[in-house]
């Protein structure tokens, strides 16, 4: 069993009489993705500032690293690295000089520089000013810069925004890539196809609660709408599959079948078996469930937005 990176009980927040958060439980075990979702003002942002010390609670339990982020403050933010939503990175300097006054300011050898440009593809460009770079590189150099001293906790918020589809892609890998190696992610993100790739854990934040958290296919499940569809080539198949079915839907025109099913292997071998008891067969058959963004709707009556507020 895994034991805890960040275990957070009760946790409250208020900005004068605005709840911001209002008794939040979660837990991230070590060496996964966890990610919060949730719409504008719904306290991803505040939740990521208490948890690294950039903010205090107003109340409960909040344990980072093993250390109590009220009374170990520094204990903390020497287990964790945090990427912002924006690079932060010096436009004045070259790749390697910012890297390298990152080192200094964490007092570790500068080894680690040579390391981490070979590491995120920046060899090449480690002498240009950062100010030429691409969206893609800053993102890159600016999450390099948060794994010198090694963190074992690293906070992304929205590492992925504004950029092309190559340089997200990449962004993933090194994310896999970290995790593998031990690393814990705590991720914000307004794409929900990023947390449906990445996470291991999502939880859904609303006016200052947890409303649903879960694996990512758990969180489809409880979302109505989840069908498998099957393509036959013979009119005949089709029309006699249709009354085996409770609540099928037929499209002639495509010679399809949808099938109200909740996207799990005993309800798919169970479509399976009554087409093989009638001697019908299939040419095609795919499982479609909702998506985060359902999940999302659903579950907030919001569409997902990027977070400008508290």
């Amino acid at each position: 069993m895994r034991s805890s990176a960040i275990a957070i009980s009760g946790l409250r927040k208020a900005f004068g009489d605005k709840v911001v958060l209002d008794g939040i439980d979660l837990e991230v075990p070590a060496g996964t993705v966890f990610s919060l979702l949730g719409p504008n003002g719904a306290g991803k942002t505040t939740t990521v500032n208490v948890l690294t010390t950039l903010m205090k609670a107003d109340g409960g339990t909040i344990r980072v690293a093993g250390h109590d982020v009220a009374g170990e403050a520094k204990a903390v933010r020497k287990a964790i690295g945090v990427t912002g939503q924006f690079a932060a990175v010096d436009e004045l300097l070259t790749g390697r000089e910012n890297l390298q006054l990152m080192a200094d300011l964490k007092r570790v050898d500068r080894q680690i520089v040579t390391t981490l440009l070979e590491r995120f593809d920046l060899v090449e460009s480690a002498q240009k000013m950062t100010s030429t770079y691409s969206g893609g590189m800053r993102r890159k150099l600016d999450l390099a810069m948060t794994l010198v001293g090694s963190p074992q906790i690293i906070f992304l918020d929205e590492p992925t925004t504004g950029l092309d589809p190559r340089s997200r892609r990449t962004m993933w890998q090194i994310i896999r890539e970290l995790v593998g190696a031990g690393v814990t992610i705590f991720l914000t993100t307004q794409y929900l196809d990023e947390a449906d790739q990445l996470a291991d854990k999502v939880a859904v934040l609303d006016q200052g609660r947890v409303v649903a958290q879960g694996t990512p296919a758990e969180l489809k499940r409880l979302v109505p709408g989840s069908h498998v569809r099957l393509r036959f080539t013979d009119p005949r198949d089709l029309d006699a599959a249709v009354p085996l079915f409770a609540g099928a839907t037929c499209d002639e025109e495509s010679q399809t079948l949808q099938i109200p099913s909740d996207g799990g292997t005993k309800s798919l071998r169970a479509v399976l078996d009554r087409l093989d008891e009638h001697s019908l067969e299939a040419e095609e058959l795919s499982v479609h469930t909702p998506d985060l963004d359902d999940v999302f709707l659903a579950l907030t009556g919001h569409a997902s937005t990027e977070e400008t507020a508290k």
